[in-house]
């Protein structure tokens, strides 16, 4: 699939195919529908970050806790999986388990929301560092930060899918 062919789809077919690249938040796609055409990748992702940013509060923050916590064993999308797998966060040891699980309690307990990470091209020590360093942040600096990683997440998904 390419921009043009995105363009050219109808509204429905758009928000369908591009729903998922903010997890679970097709309301996103819905809205960059309006905005075509895009001249290329670059534009489509920026307008979609715009769209996020321009959000209420609290549509952002549902928009962050509705991404799974990094390293545990739930049901999730299919993106979400493969880009942890390739991280190598399916197959923790007991003990790194156990730690992706107590520094992620403690975090979403702190933030009120799960750790963010773009992961694709990360592995697993990139990801548990990361998070032991970022659960002392602030929360505004976590907000921000999460949002930020998402907008990554939805870069790497823009460019699976275009580049497919």
């Amino acid at each position: 699939m390419n921009i043009r062919e995105i363009n050219e789809m109808s509204d429905q077919d758009f928000a369908n195919c591009l729903g998922k690249v903010f997890e679970d938040s097709p309301w996103v796609a819905v809205k960059a529908a309006q905005f075509r055409p895009y001249p290329s990748l670059d534009a489509l992702h920026q307008r979609m970050v715009e769209i996020v940013s321009n959000a209420p509060e609290e549509e952002k923050l549902e928009l962050i806790r509705i991404h799974p916590n990094l390293g545990d064993n739930i049901q999730m999308s299919e993106d979400s999986v493969r880009e942890q797998q390739g991280a190598g966060l399916k197959n923790l040891s007991e003990e790194e388990f156990a730690s992706f699980q107590s520094l992620n309690e403690r975090y979403t307990k702190k933030f009120g929301f799960p750790f963010i990470f773009a992961v694709k091209g990360k592995y697993k020590d990139d990801i548990h560092e990361a998070l032991k360093e970022r659960v002392d942040n602030s929360e505004t600096e976590e907000f921000d930060k999460a949002l930020s990683e998402i907008y990554k997440i939805a870069r790497f998904r823009l460019q699976d899918k275009l580049m497919a």
